[in-house]
């Protein structure tokens, strides 16, 4: 008898795992609905659970004491919601909001700190994951305090294009205000300029991208620097995608 298929999963980090490894995880996950603006990670607060994302995106934010608020990185199906529970903590300063609905497969806390003892390659997996993703973390202050607006528009365009799986999806000035840190103005002046080239249409609340190729030639070099990160951390060779199906 041949042995059973291996769980279908879209999360680029259970599908790196061993099969025999991600049969036994499998049980402990649940299927979840990521809807639009709900909170998976509350600042300061114990986490509950850890979210290996399918599909849509999650936005890691740090909010100030004034209430403004920016994205300092972002997971999609590349990643995990939660990993301060990787690092033997169970709190962080950041917040993590759905920007892009989809799924996710749900994990509590409790049974991903037992599982991260039975499964060394989980835990090994994770921890590269963990620095990977510091890297974008960085990546992104430093864009964010050094580049151009319209340069910054250009790496989230990109990140969040690999992540929706789909050239047309919903983004509205003020969310990206909040994510590059500007004010709604500059957005609006950044995403004219892209418009007026052709790679990019927006329109109701809508953003789709119409030149791919072009964004990638027009961006600033840390787009290209965590997307080398990733395709390191899945094995991937150098022009590949690492995100859309």
């Amino acid at each position: 008898m041949s042995d059973p298929a291996p769980p279908s999963t879209c999360n680029r980090l259970l599908q790196a795992l061993p099969p025999a490894d991600l049969a036994e995880l499998w049980p402990q996950l649940e299927p979840v609905a990521l809807n639009f603006r709900d909170v998976l990670q509350v600042p300061e607060q114990p986490m509950q659970a850890v979210y290996f994302v399918e599909t849509g995106m999650v936005s890691m934010i740090a909010t100030l004491e004034d209430g403004d608020g920016a994205e300092v990185g972002i997971v999609g199906y590349e990643g995990i919601v939660g990993l301060p529970l990787l690092l033997d903590d169970d709190q962080d300063d950041l917040e993590g909001l759905v920007q892009m609905p989809g799924t996710a497969l749900r994990m509590s806390a409790s049974t991903f700190r037992e599982m991260l003892e039975q499964l060394p390659s989980l835990r090994r997996l994770l921890n590269r994951y963990a620095l990977v993703h510091h890297g974008q973390v960085a990546r992104t202050g430093a864009c964010n305090g050094r580049h151009h607006t319209d340069d910054r528009l250009v790496r989230w365009l990109l990140m969040a294009h690999d992540r929706a799986g789909v050239d047309t999806f919903p983004i509205t000035h003020e969310i990206l205000g909040m994510m590059l840190g500007v004010r709604r103005a500059g957005v609006t002046v950044a995403a004219g300029v892209l418009q007026k080239a052709g790679l990019i249409r927006y329109s109701g609340g809508r953003i789709t991208i119409t030149d791919r190729d072009g964004l990638e030639n027009a961006s600033c070099e840390c787009y290209g620097v965590t997307r080398r990160a990733h395709d390191r951390l899945f094995g991937l060779g150098t022009g590949e995608l690492p995100y859309r199906r």
